[in-house]
């Protein structure tokens, strides 16, 4: 482990803690915290395989953070000092690639970018720098944030894993993976010519193991890569359909164990937040979720199988009374905030073998 290991342990038992408990003292705690320290500029440990995190979700998970607002909490609050070196400039890790596939559907993806991870040149940001730079300071091989997802899209219907069957809700069929609104079974194969349920799912998944399979292009002079966790920041759409919220624990169990089978990733992490306008306590769909989201949790949850490699962070008091739905007004802060909580989790995570 790289610098500052015995302190970051320490918070991040903290901040596991809280997040387990609802408290809202957790941005007291993470002002008392000594700053992540500036990268260095050094390369990682190139004989080492590359550590691939790959990135999964909606909107806020692409990220809409405003950088204009990184930039005033930057000078303004003196907050993420590591983003910046002693200039004034953006700071540049060369030890972890940011990297951002998208598509819609199961389309061919775009790259949206390849580079080593940098706010410069950005317009906005979503939780990848927080969490690229806790994994850097943590993990001395090569690191990759690999983010593969789109806006707008529901687990329920769009982010459908394998495995899923077609139910009833309400009196009407609810389609199963690769099902339609005309035929909620389907027969396993993806469909051609309309959307169906797990398109998503499918052109997320495709996207990220093409990146992969061209690895010396997304990290150039790696010497072979290992999917060591997944990011999962999702839920606004699911909140808005009763039938995608009453099945969204089922779906989120079954998504955390297909990704991981898809990657041959048995033991990789899995990190999740949760949306920062649900709290604890709290009726309707979204409710529904955020008891879904927290009963996947290793330490607080209610399932065995999970404890000690899946993490659930309560981003309530880091929302700064936003919503994932108005993606937290663009504030740079909520997103940075969500980003290091959640890096600092898998962080802690990963030293369960």
């Amino acid at each position: 482990m790289k610098q500052n290991h015995i302190t970051r342990r320490a918070f991040a038992l903290s901040s596991i803690a809280l997040t387990a408990f609802g408290l809202s003292s957790f941005a007291t705690v993470l002002a008392a915290e000594p700053p992540i320290p500036k990268p260095d500029g050094k390369p990682a440990d190139m004989t080492k395989p590359v550590k691939v995190f790959i990135l999964l979700g909606q909107s806020n998970m692409v990220g809409l953070g405003n950088i204009a607002t990184l930039e005033a909490a930057v000078k303004t609050k003196s907050k993420y000092p590591y983003l910046v070196d002693e200039g004034g400039a953006w700071t540049q890790r060369k030890d972890v690639r940011n990297v951002f596939v998208m598509c819609s559907g199961n389309s061919p993806a775009k790259e949206q970018h390849n580079d080593w991870m940098s706010v410069s040149n950005r317009k906005s940001l979503g939780p990848e720098y927080g969490i690229g730079h806790c994994l850097g300071n943590a993990i001395e091989s090569p690191v990759m944030i690999l983010k593969s997802c789109i806006g707008n899209r529901s687990l329920g219907w769009d982010l459908l894993p394998p495995g899923s069957e077609p139910y009833e809700f309400a009196g009407k069929p609810v389609p199963g993976y690769r099902g339609t609104p005309k035929d909620p079974k389907g027969n396993g194969e993806p469909v051609t010519g309309e959307w169906y349920a797990g398109a998503q799912y499918d052109g997320d998944i495709a996207a990220a193991k093409k990146a992969l399979a061209e690895l010396d292009k997304y990290y150039p002079g790696a010497k072979g890569a290992e999917v060591a966790g997944f990011f999962f920041w999702q839920g606004e759409k699911d909140a808005g359909n009763p039938a995608h919220a009453a099945k969204y624990e089922e779906n989120l169990v079954r998504f955390i164990k297909a990704v991981r089978k898809e990657f041959n990733a048995p033991t990789a992490k899995f990190v999740l937040g949760t949306m920062g306008e649900s709290v604890k306590g709290g009726g309707g769909n979204g409710g529904k979720i955020l008891e879904a989201q927290l009963a996947v949790d290793g330490t607080a949850g209610k399932y065995p199988e999970f404890k000690g490699n899946v993490a659930t962070i309560y981003t309530n008091p880091m929302a700064q009374g936003g919503s994932g739905n108005g993606h937290y007004g663009g504030k740079a802060e909520v997103y940075m905030d969500v980003g290091e909580a959640m890096g600092k989790a898998m962080a802690e995570l990963l030293k369960n073998k």
